[in-house]
């Protein structure tokens, strides 16, 4: 996937951190089939994660059944101003891509 396959924004307010992430990716199921009737492969975000400050504070597992280029927002307590947070996902076919945002 493309190196900037991640936008990602971290935001402290009232001591609790809204995280908001946009992923580029096709996300096929592997049951749809093209314009000449053969099978789209399935291509599919598997596992998402999330740590800041060396602790992980969100793991997803998906499948076939989200949307292409998925959005993700969270929200977690106790984070500071400044850490950075970091956003990783890995899919079925062994790619993967990870950002970072500090919080702000």
């Amino acid at each position: 996937m493309a190196t900037n396959s991640i936008k990602i924004r971290a935001q402290l307010k009232d001591g609790v951190t809204t995280v908001k992430a946009l992923m580029t990716h096709p996300m096929e199921t592997g049951a749809r089939k093209d314009k000449d009737g053969s099978m789209i492969p399935a291509h599919f975000i598997q596992e998402v994660s999330c740590e800041a400050a060396g602790k992980n504070v969100l793991t997803a597992y998906w499948s076939g059944g989200v949307s292409k280029n998925p959005y993700l927002s969270f929200k977690y307590s106790g984070a500071n101003k400044g850490d950075v947070l970091k956003l990783s996902w890995t899919d079925n076919k062994g790619e993967s891509a990870t950002a970072e945002a500090e919080v702000s």
